[in-house]
């Protein structure tokens, strides 16, 4: 697997762009911010879906301008976060409302296998964060694409609405902390680590 790592936006979200070779054209795109086409374009890329972790806004902003570039992309998210996407609820914790629909979506369920520009990744629901968090595993690849769920060294807050600590450190410990020590650990948000490190040093989780 190919990933392009890029960090977008006031947030510094990590935006992932995954690829079966780095000779082909077409990917996939693990959460989006502002900016990301200018990437796609200069590259030549022809992205054949986003799977979004979570509805926050710092995660999903960037649907707009990609739905304008690319109007065939799927749109993936949990089924318990799509409503972040229509606009009744709040994508963002500072806001009352989100006065944006991002328009239509495809709906996520734990276990569920997505298949898209040649890549197989299963989907781990880790509520807590969010109610519709999800975490992404290729066992090929030896990679999970944690969202906002696991940081190094940290997890993702629960005290913005429909966070849970107690949900999330459980989601961690049964979904994530079971995967292969050396599986690399990419987040939302933060440096790389692996579950092994994880397991012997956060603080959260020891």
């Amino acid at each position: 697997m190919q990933i392009d790592h890029l960090i977008l936006g006031g947030f510094e979200t990590n935006c992932y762009i995954l690829r079966s070779s780095a000779d082909t054209a077409q990917c996939l795109i693990i959460d989006t911010e502002l900016g990301l086409v200018d990437f796609l374009k200069a590259n030549k890329l022809q992205p054949d879906a986003i799977i979004l972790t979570h509805g926050h806004l710092d995660h999903i902003c960037g649907i707009p301008p990609l739905r304008a570039e690319y109007p065939e992309i799927k749109v993936c998210i949990h089924k318990l976060d799509i409503d972040m996407l229509n606009g009744t609820r709040p994508a963002s914790p500072f806001m009352t409302s989100t006065g944006v629909d991002f328009g239509p979506a495809e709906i996520l369920e734990d276990q569920e296998e997505l298949r898209f520009a040649g890549i197989t990744l299963r989907i781990l629901h880790t509520p807590g964060h969010t109610p519709g968090g999800i975490c992404l595993y290729s066992q090929v690849d030896g990679v999970v694409f944690t969202g906002d769920s696991l940081f190094a060294g940290s997890i993702g807050r629960t005290d913005f609405p429909g966070g849970d600590y107690k949900q999330l450190i459980e989601a961690i410990k049964e979904k994530l902390l079971v995967l292969p020590a050396q599986t690399i650990v990419c987040p939302g948000h933060g440096p790389q680590t692996t579950i092994a490190a994880q397991k012997a040093a956060n603080p959260y989780l020891c």
